[in-house]
């Protein structure tokens, strides 16, 4: 009977532990939390961002990527995006996909404008910059070097 007691204590820890993770894991992404308003922007490309992903500003975070949806009429994908509601941006703010480095993740960082008009909950952010490739950049870089050691 000590037996079946320890053998159940045990899997009721190890069950708790990979619930834990779980909640850890997936904890915040996807969800606004309280203290945010909601703001949309548009992208011609969202690649390495994800729900959950950051919204920084000056390089601290202050929001998070909520939704991504592919909009059929412009075929520009639409981000929604919950920013901490202590935080009042410019309505000419722009908002831009940002690599940490060659190796590092994706972020959307946010560059505020010089308006004296504030961004309200639900308006959309125009001016934006999708992320850019590394593999097209480089391929830029290598057929513009062939092209022109060709060239007269």
């Amino acid at each position: 009977m000590a037996e079946n007691r320890a053998e159940i204590l045990a899997g009721a820890a190890v069950l708790a532990a990979a619930i834990g993770f779980l909640v850890y894991a997936t904890g915040g992404r996807g969800a606004a939390t309280a203290g945010s308003y909601e703001l949309h922007a548009s992208f011609r490309s969202v690649e390495g961002i994800t729900p959950g992903s950051d919204v920084r500003l000056a390089g601290v975070k202050v929001g998070s990527i909520t939704k991504l949806t592919l909009n059929p009429q412009s075929f520009y994908a639409d981000a929604t995006i919950a920013i901490e509601k202590s935080i009042q941006l410019p309505d000419d703010s722009a908002i831009l996909i940002s690599s940490e480095g060659l190796l590092g993740g994706n972020f959307v960082e946010i560059q505020p404008g010089g308006s004296s008009e504030n961004l309200a909950p639900g308006d959309s952010i125009e001016d934006t910059q999708g992320s850019v490739s590394l593999i097209s950049l480089l391929m830029k870089f290598v057929s513009g070097g062939k092209s022109d050691a060709a060239a007269p």
